[in-house]
C-alpha cells in the first residue's frame, strides 16, 4: 500500500538504518540508558522485516528476525522459532506497514502497530513486541518478542502521520523495572512453552506489555507506557475466539 506525506518521509529516513535485512539487527550496540530511546529503530526493523519476507519467504523472514522465547498465535499461543522451523513459505508474503510506535525511555523494549495485506486481497492489523539485544543473536539490534492480530472486515484507513511515543524517564537514581542485567528476553536455560499469559517490562519499567487467553480462546493484548509519574494503558486489542469446529 503507498502513503504520501509525512509517513512517506519517516518511513524513508528509517529506510536509511535498514539498507539490508541484517542492519535492523547488527548496528553497534552501544549503551541502554535513560534517554536512549531510537523509535525510528524499530521502524527499521520493520522495513527490514518485511523486506526479509519478501525476498527469503514470509517464514524464513519471521524465524530469522524472532527472538529466542518469541511467541505467536496459531491461533494457540506456541513458541515462534519451533513452530517455524522447517515450514515452507507461502508463495508471496504478506505485506505490512507499521503506524504506531511506543517504546520506552530507555529503548530496551517497544511496540510497533500497523495494517498487513494478503495476495489475496485479505487485509488486517498487527502489533508486535520488539527488544533490544544485549547479547548473543541479533547484539545490538531489535528482535521480536510477540507478534499477534487479526484480520480485519476493511482494510484499514491509512494514516498520514507515523506516530511515536516514548515512555517519560523514571528519576534518576530510580528504577521502577526489573534489576540492571540481560536485555534479552531469557537468561536461564531454553525458554519454556507458553501456557494462557503472558507478558514483560522494560529494564527501566516504563513500558509494559501483557497478553491472556480466554477459556473460550478469545485473547487480549495491552500496553502501557510511563506517562505523569504513572503506567497508563496506551493499547488495548482484543481477538474473538475462533469459530468451534
Amino acid at each position: 500500500m503507498k502513503r504520501a506525506g509525512p509517513l512517506a518521509l519517516a518511513l524513508a529516513c528509517a529506510a536509511a538504518f535498514a539498507a539490508s535485512p541484517a542492519a535492523a539487527r547488527d548496528r553497534p550496540p552501544g549503551r541502554a540508558g535513560a534517554g536512549t530511546a531510537n523509535p525510528s529503530a524499530l521502524v527499521a526493523a520493520e522495513i527490514a522485516f518485511a523486506r526479509a519476507a519478501r525476498e527469503k519467504g514470509q517464514w524464513t523472514a519471521f524465524r530469522e528476525f524472532a527472538a529466542d522465547g518469541a511467541v505467536m498465535f496459531t491461533p494457540k499461543p506456541v513458541l515462534a522459532r519451533a513452530w517455524l522451523k522447517d515450514r515452507a513459505n507461502p508463495a508471496t508474503a504478506l505485506q505490512w506497514q507499521p503506524d504506531t510506535v511506543w517504546m520506552s525511555c530507555d529503548g530496551t523494549l517497544g511496540v510497533t502497530r500497523g495494517a498487513w495485506q494478503r495476495p489475496d486481497g485479505t487485509t488486517g492489523w498487527f502489533t508486535t513486541v520488539w527488544q533490544r539485544q544485549a547479547k548473543g543473536r541479533g547484539k545490538g539490534g531489535y528482535l521480536w518478542l510477540l507478534d499477534q492480530g487479526d484480520s480485519a472486515a476493511a482494510p484499514t484507513a491509512p494514516d498520514d502521520m507515523l506516530h511515536a511515543s516514548v515512555g517519560e524517564c523514571p528519576a534518576r537514581g530510580s528504577r521502577t523495572g526489573p534489576p540492571p542485567g540481560d536485555e534479552t528476553v531469557e537468561d536461564g536455560g531454553p525458554p519454556q512453552p507458553p501456557g494462557k499469559t503472558g507478558g514483560g517490562t522494560s529494564r527501566d519499567g516504563t513500558l509494559g506489555w501483557q497478553w491472556s487467553i480466554a477459556d473460550n480462546g478469545a485473547r487480549l493484548f495491552t500496553v502501557t507506557l510511563r506517562k505523569g509519574g504513572f503506567m497508563v494503558e496506551v493499547l488495548r486489542t482484543q481477538v474473538a475466539a475462533a469459530p468451534a469446529g
